[in-house]
């Protein structure tokens, strides 16, 4: 079970929308110069937020192994130095790398809650409010 009741896994399903209640009023037409909420600005701050998390999350655990593969090719010398307890850089480098991709992974995780998620709230709500309306 998540630990956040809102936050649902990949595999799992979300409970379908209950009914919405018909609307006393019809809807009114937006003329073509009034803001529609969620019409664009809204979409556009979280296409940039979203691109935004998915470049420092990839630059992070990439930029590590790059970083790992030049010293491996270019520093040999640095790469095969040896460190207290039997390790040599190159090893220890390397091993670091799983860690590296799972702080990646659980930075990513907590921007999307914290910065991506709020805007797709919004914007569902928003969508939702629209559909009520209609």
């Amino acid at each position: 079970m998540s630990p956040y009741p809102e936050y649902l896994y990949p595999w799992q399903s979300s409970p379908p929308a209950p009914p919405l209640p018909p609307h006393p009023f019809p809807q009114q037409p937006v003329p073509a110069h009034q803001h529609v909420p969620g019409r664009h600005s809204d979409l556009r701050k979280l296409r940039s937020a979203y691109r935004r998390l998915r470049r420092v999350a990839s630059l992070t655990a990439l930029g590590y192994f790059t970083l790992f593969l030049l010293l491996s090719g270019l520093a040999p010398g640095l790469m095969g130095s040896e460190l207290p307890g039997g390790l040599n850089t190159g090893l220890l480098l390397g091993l670091c790398q799983l860690p590296v991709t799972l702080v990646a992974i659980a930075v990513y995780e907590q921007s999307a809650r914290h910065r991506v998620d709020p805007l797709t709230e919004n914007l569902r709500r928003q969508g939702l409010g629209r559909r009520a309306a209609r």
